[in-house]
């Protein structure tokens, strides 16, 4: 990770992060925390961690909230404070309906990304007395529900928290082994259109493993480039 300037002017300097990086340090925390809970190595996180993950890193955790007050949008907010630990908030609508449970798991990944990655931004920024407003909004991480997977990277910070989102459910060693196990088996050598029966295929297979949405997986899948928009591609392992 380096610094540099952030073209949002919200900071002096930004941090920049590699896709590479950010899988390496994901994966590492999701194996440490079944680590530190005498777990055996498993591929997924199951949603209590979820909840346990944002809590060990010093956050306080509300995840049946009232956020109406941000728009109907809005599925989780993470609030910055300069003399108390951050705040995350998950809407109350994720919450009380269990068939919105992988939305859910979604949205508490997405809001880790913010207390672990951007922390340290919002500490720099109190330490120099700026932001001391609690109720100031440029304090919150506001997360819409079309931008929790789907931010433009100009929106770095969104950007930053919704790789991180994918890469906490479906850490990236697990997922390559996945496709690379199915596709083993089957002697698909070429990448494998995520329209084809096979990428469907696949792709209900990250579901069912990671319990993540069919968007979520399909997302994670083109990000890593394990699937494509079609089949006429070089080799997916050489």
């Amino acid at each position: 990770m380096r610094m540099i300037p952030d073209p949002k002017g919200r900071f002096a300097e930004r941090p920049y992060y590699t896709t590479d990086e950010l899988d390496r340090e994901c994966e590492q925390l999701v194996r440490d925390l079944h680590r530190q809970r005498n777990q055996d190595a498993r591929p997924n996180i199951t949603t209590d961690e979820l909840h346990l993950l944002i809590e060990l890193n010093g956050a306080s955790l509300d995840s049946c909230a009232d956020l109406s007050i941000y728009g109907s949008d809005v599925e989780g907010v993470t609030a910055f404070h300069p003399d108390e630990d951050p705040e995350v908030s998950i809407s109350d609508r994720l919450a009380n309906d269990p068939r919105r449970e992988n939305r859910l798991r979604t949205t508490l990944a997405h809001e880790f990304g913010h207390v672990h990655f951007h922390r340290h931004l919002w500490a720099g920024k109190f330490r120099h007395g700026s932001l001391f407003d609690r109720k100031d909004p440029k304090n919150n991480a506001i997360c819409k529900r079309d931008t929790i997977l789907h931010a433009a990277d100009y929106d770095w910070m969104e950007w930053q928290a919704g790789y991180v989102c994918g890469a906490i459910l479906m850490p990236v060693t697990q997922i390559r082994r996945l496709v690379s196990n199915y596709c083993g088996a089957r002697d698909l050598h070429a990448a494998v259109a995520i329209r084809s029966d096979h990428g469907r295929r696949i792709v209900s297979s990250v579901v069912e493993t990671f319990q993540v949405s069919e968007d979520a997986a399909k997302m994670r899948l083109k990000v890593l480039k394990l699937l494509g928009e079609s089949d006429k591609r070089g080799s997916l392992f050489g």
